[in-house]
This record gives structure tokens, C-alpha cells and sequence, in this order.
């Protein structure tokens, strides 16, 4: 690896950034986390209104983050505008969580995602016990190691320059946002009214649906169940809709920063919102609700496309869906080795994360990156990482939108290029919405949370060994 002194180079323009944002957005799990949302709900009207919510929270948290990006429109993103606001210490417990667990462990979870859905082409990846053998005592499946391969080649192909990223980024999201709105037209053409009417016979009342020797029962939900319901189902959605903020982490990389960022965000979150809903839409007026919560391995959207297509839909589903995940890797690795980078300026992760190589990218970040996330995917232990992530990410979200108050007040005459829309009503009604979101989840699903909690927690005497290693070497 060649290390030189070069310093990031603005390359990305809006529609670059925009591209980031939505395709970093889109993975499997709009294909995907419906049935289990539906589990929780059994209901139509509050399957699309938990999407809703989730989409209101992500347009509101990515407008807000506008103002924070203008005041610092430099690599880092959200480890940044922590560290600003509060201290170094609670920037520092973002990015190691970050690299622990939430980059790293999507990035995972997102390639194996794509082995998986490979298996409709390639049987050897199906995900059963036949396509396994063992290392070690350590099971491996066969998929396993074709999402390696591809967070890997992602990598390398990172390590070339921002150029290279950036038009992978643009050709596989673009190609994919066109698939997803030819699904969505061609699910409104196989409208099936019958359908609609009857997964909408009582689309208030929240159920939980459970099934035992092929039978589907529902038991309907009363008072706190009602919104621990709520809750859990939102881990879906939430975990469906994060990544947006990925392009502050390049804010280096993009040309005038201080407008095309904010407005990267605005358009991105808009456009991945509006299809997510449609998408839903889709499901509830091609397949029936007891159908789409119980579809094999959770394949809402194969239901939905056998549905409309017949039985081309599996293929052009797992194609969609194979295309849509490697775009969310590249834009997932491309952003993710930022942070290491700004983080190590800071003494705060391995010193030659800080170092850029000849074509002016963080190259052993991307490494150090790929080595975690590679080990994530071979100890398939992502899965139970990921149900944690929801709760981490949307505390460190509201954290930081609490920044904006903090930072108008501590340094009320730094340059605000863009200011958070509706302030102080819609960042004040997200902090709401957000802390509401995580105390429910501690109450009635405690094991989304303490895990993420104590990962986070570990971080702190990792800080202080950080600091006091700095001391003595300074």
C-alpha cells in the first residue's frame, strides 16, 4: 500500500451524493422485514402507518442533520458533529460502535443477503445444512463465504479512488430505483381488489399473529401490548431505513458540502421513503395479509411478485434483490472507513487509519473495515448483532439532533449555510418520537437493547486507554 499526504479530493456532485444516500438506504430489507412487522401488528393500517412514522423520523432527522452538516462540512459525519456538541468521549463511544457493530455488522448482513439471494441462480449457496462444512468446530455455509468474497472485491475496488465507488454507486442504484418503481407499477396494474378489501376488513386493530401446525391464530392486543407492538415492529422499518446519514461520513468528497449534503439527505430519505410505503401498498393489494406475515423465510416481496408475475417473479425478485444489496455494500464501505480515517486524525483508532494512499482514499481503513465485517459474516453471529442495532442508532440519532440545540447555543455564530427545517418543532417532536421509540423497547423487548447498551458501554474504558496511551507517547 502505497501512503502519501494527499487530502481528499470533491469529486461527488448532488446527484452522486443523492445516489449515496438512497442506495446506501436500500437493501434487503424492504423485501423482507414486512412479515415480521406483520406478526407484530396484524393489521394493514398500522403496517403502512409504522412505515410512515419511520419515514417521518428519517425525513425529519436527515433535515435537521443539514444545518450540522453545513457547520461541518468535513469527513466524519455524525462521530464529528457528536464530538462538537458534547466531548470527544461520546463521539468516540458513536465510532466504536460504529466499528464494532453498526457498519460493520450491516455490511455483513447485507452480503450474506446477496449470497443468499444468489442461491435462486447458484443451488450450492441455498441456505440449508446440505451447503455447509466446518473449520475449526465453526460451521460454514457456502454463502457465507460468497458474501466475503463480495465485501472484499468491494473493498479492493474502493481502494482505487472515490471515481471508481462513485460510478458503481451511480449505475446499481440508479438500476435499482428503476427496478423498484417497475415493481410498484406493475403491482398497481395487478391490483387485486378482492385482496385490498379483505386485508383491510379491520386495519386498526393490532393482533398478534402466531402460527402452530399450519394454523394461524390471532390474539388481539390491549393497552402497553399495544405499543410494544409498535415498537418491535419499528425495529424493521428503522433498520430498513438506516444508512442515510452515511454521506456526511464523505463529506470531503463532495463538492460544495455545505449545500449538496443537506440536500443529498432531503432527496434521498424522500425518494427511499415514498417507494418503501408504495412498496407496502403493493404487498396489501396483491397478497393476503396472513400470507404475506407467514411468506417463506420472511420473502414478503417473492409472495408479492409470483403474485404479480407468476413464476418469473422468484427470478426477477432474487435479480432485484441481488443488484440492491451489492449497491448498499459499496456505498456502505465506501462511506464506513471515513469515520476510522477522522477518528484516527483524532488519536482515537489505529494511527494509519489516518493515512490516504495514492488515489486519496483511506485505504487501511478500508481494510481494517473489511477485516471486521468479514468476521461478522464468518461467525454469522450478524444476525443477532443487527436486532441491536435499531436501538444504538436511534439513540445516538436523537443525540445528535439534541446537538443542534446545544451548538446553537454554545457557538451561535458559526456559518449556517442551511438551517434544521421546522426548527425547534420537528427536531423536538423526533427527540420524542425517538426517546419514546427506545424506552418501549426497553420495556417489552429488552433483548434489542441491553446487548447494544453494553457493546456501546465497553467503549468507554477503551477511550480512557485510548487517551492515556496518547499522554504518555505525547
Amino acid at each position: 500500500m502505497t501512503e502519501t499526504n494527499n487530502s481528499f479530493k470533491p469529486t461527488l456532485g448532488l446527484f452522486d451524493s443523492t445516489m449515496i444516500v438512497a442506495g446506501s438506504m436500500i437493501g434487503s430489507g424492504i423485501f423482507i422485514v414486512s412479515a415480521d412487522m406483520l406478526k407484530d401488528l396484524g393489521s394493514a393500517g398500522w403496517l403502512i402507518a409504522v412505515w410512515l412514522i419511520t419515514g417521518f423520523m428519517t425525513l425529519t432527522a436527515a433535515l435537521s442533520y443539514g444545518e450540522l452538516s453545513g457547520m461541518f462540512p468535513k469527513a466524519g459525519g455524525q462521530y464529528v458533529y457528536l464530538k462538537e456538541s458534547y466531548n470527544p468521549l461520546v463521539g468516540f463511544l458513536y465510532g466504536w460502535s460504529f466499528f464494532s457493530v453498526i457498519q460493520t455488522g450491516t455490511i455483513a448482513a447485507v452480503a450474506v443477503g446477496f449470497a443468499k439471494f444468489a442461491g435462486y441462480f447458484f443451488p450450492v449457496l441455498a441456505w440449508d445444512d446440505a451447503n455447509t462444512f466446518n473449520v475449526m468446530g465453526l460451521t460454514v455455509h457456502y454463502a457465507q463465504l460468497v458474501g466475503i468474497a463480495l465485501i472484499i472485491l468491494l473493498t479492493f475496488i474502493n481502494t482505487r479512488g472515490i471515481q471508481t465507488g462513485k460510478i458503481i454507486q451511480t449505475i446499481f442504484t440508479s438500476t435499482k430505483l428503476i427496478s423498484l418503481f417497475g415493481l410498484i407499477i406493475a403491482g398497481f396494474i395487478a391490483f387485486k381488489w378482492d385482496v385490498w378489501k379483505a386485508n383491510w376488513e379491520n386495519p386498526w386493530m393490532i393482533q398478534k399473529l402466531t402460527k402452530t401446525d399450519g394454523v394461524i391464530v390471532s390474539q388481539a392486543l390491549i393497552n402497553g401490548a399495544i405499543l410494544g407492538a409498535i415498537a418491535s415492529a419499528m425495529v424493521g422499518s428503522i433498520f430498513s431505513s438506516d444508512a442515510w446519514n452515511n454521506v456526511t461520513f464523505i463529506a470531503g468528497e463532495i463538492k460544495n458540502p455545505k449545500k449538496n449534503i443537506g440536500m443529498s439527505l432531503f432527496l434521498g430519505t424522500l425518494i427511499v421513503t415514498l417507494i418503501y410505503v408504495l412498496m407496502n401498498v403493493v404487498y396489501l393489494a396483491t397478497v393476503p395479509m396472513h400470507e404475506l406475515a407467514f411468506a417463506k423465510d420472511n420473502r414478503v416481496a417473492l409472495s408479492a411478485s409470483d403474485a404479480i408475475f407468476g413464476s418469473s417473479g422468484t427470478i426477477i425478485i432474487a435479480a432485484m434483490i441481488m443488484i440492491s444489496t451489492f449497491g448498499c455494500n459499496n456505498g456502505l464501505i465506501l462511506a464506513g472507513a471515513r469515520v476510522y480515517h477522522t477518528m484516527a486524525h483524532d488519536k482515537l483508532f489505529f494511527k494509519k487509519a489516518e493515512s490516504l494512499n495514492k488515489n486519496a482514499v483511506p485505504e487501511w481503513a478500508l481494510w481494517i473495515q473489511c477485516i471486521m465485517a468479514c468476521a461478522l459474516c464468518l461467525s454469522g453471529k450478524y444476525g443477532d448483532l443487527l436486532d441491536m442495532v435499531s436501538f444504538i442508532v436511534v439513540i445516538f440519532y436523537v443525540l445528535t439532533i439534541i446537538g443542534i440545540f446545544i451548538l446553537r447555543k454554545k457557538r451561535p455564530d458559526v456559518e449556517r449555510p442551511y438551517k434544521a427545517f421546522g426548527y425547534p418543532i420537528l427536531p423536538v417532536i423526533y427527540i420524542l418520537m425517538g426517546i419514546s421509540f427506545c424506552t418501549l423497547l426497553i420495556i417489552y423487548k429488552p433483548q434489542f437493547t441491553w446487548p447494544g447498551l453494553i457493546i456501546t458501554l465497553i467503549g468507554i474504558p477503551l477511550y480512557y486507554f485510548a487517551v492515556a496511551n496518547n499522554n504518555k507517547n505525547a
